[in-house]
């Protein structure tokens, strides 16, 4: 899992997956704080996530970004697909993340759907099988991400020719 420098991708979009209030009960009442869940990507295979906490809503959201930037992973695609199918888990969090033929669109709810988008992967159908909790739902799905393997990579760990592996 190679981290990859934002700075030297183009434009990332930005997606605020989730907004949590967050208290904390000390002597003289409560302190409320902000914690923000976001996915930033450039729609050309390359996706980062981040959290954030703060007393303002807006000042959570930026150190969600900065958190994300440096994150940024790549996601190996075909076309518009993924290679092959992973499953992804996260504490309570599962994800199932399957190929879809041209033109099927993301089938994602929610936080996987939200990171898809914006990793730039067209096609896909995804299923959430455990925890439906942002965080570990945008987790596990970055550990299926992390999973795929193009088919050079896998004909470099079998020590075969591309050629060899498509037989």
């Amino acid at each position: 899992m190679a981290f990859i420098d934002a700075n030297k991708l183009g434009e990332l979009e930005e997606n605020v997956v989730a907004i949590n209030r967050v208290t904390k009960v000390v002597k003289g009442g409560r302190r409320l704080r902000f914690a923000a869940l976001v996915v930033v990507g450039d729609r050309n295979g390359h996706v980062g996530f981040g959290t954030g906490k703060a007393q303002e809503v807006p000042e959570a959201i930026r150190k969600a970004v900065e958190a994300a930037k440096r994150n940024i992973v790549a996601v190996p695609t075909v076309g518009t697909t993924l290679p092959h199918s992973a499953n992804g888990v996260f504490g309570g969090g599962r994800i199932l993340l399957k190929p879809a033929v041209e033109g099927s669109g993301v089938a994602a709810g929610g936080a996987a759907r939200a990171v898809l988008e914006l990793a730039g992967v067209a096609d896909v159908t995804a299923k959430s099988l455990g925890s439906s909790t942002p965080i570990n739902v945008v987790r596990a799905t970055f550990d299926a991400i992390n999973s795929l393997k193009n088919a050079e990579e896998v004909a470099e760990l079998r020590q075969v020719s591309l050629e060899h592996l498509a037989d």
